[in-house]
């Protein structure tokens, strides 16, 4: 039998068993997909899958014109420098909450609920260098508390 027989019959074989590693080890390994680990003072880690806005445009558009945001996923903006970051929510259909992290990369505080297509301002005292939107009451509904540990992966 010739070797491009032998090739071709067990080619299906070789792409099934390629296949199945890929997803025994998760696609994640191939496909790069920014995240937020919020690691709470319990153990618990919550995790969310996130845009990257780091250039001004991409800051300004945000989550704007969108009609829904799906459950563990969100916005990272990321700003230069920590200082006191203000957000409004012109053009934005989807409640949000607005958990504003520090250099440090520990949670300083968050608005709850932000109300859709409203020119109202909202920031926290505290100064930050990046805030994560996510659907409103997320930040109650999983227990996110001030000065949780923030980890980002896959956020070049």
């Amino acid at each position: 039998m010739d070797t491009y027989k032998i090739i071709n019959r067990r080619f299906p074989g070789f792409a099934l068993i390629l296949v199945s590693l890929m997803l025994a080890y998760g696609c994640d390994k191939f496909a790069r997909i920014p995240e937020v680990s919020i690691h709470k003072r319990s153990g618990d880690v919550v995790k969310v899958q996130v845009e990257v806005a780091r250039k001004p445009a991409e800051r300004s558009l945000g989550l704007m014109y969108r009609k829904s945001l799906r459950a563990n996923k969100g916005m990272l903006f990321i700003f230069e420098n920590e200082q006191k970051q203000v957000f409004v929510m012109e053009n934005t259909f989807v409640p949000l909450d607005m958990i504003f992290i520090g250099r440090d990369k520990r949670i300083a505080g968050w608005v709850e609920n932000a109300r859709p297509l409203s020119g109202e301002r909202y920031s926290i005292e505290q100064p930050s260098q990046y805030v994560v939107e996510v659907n409103a009451f997320f930040c109650r509904d999983k227990g996110i508390a001030v000065r949780d540990e923030v980890v980002f992966k896959d956020i070049d």
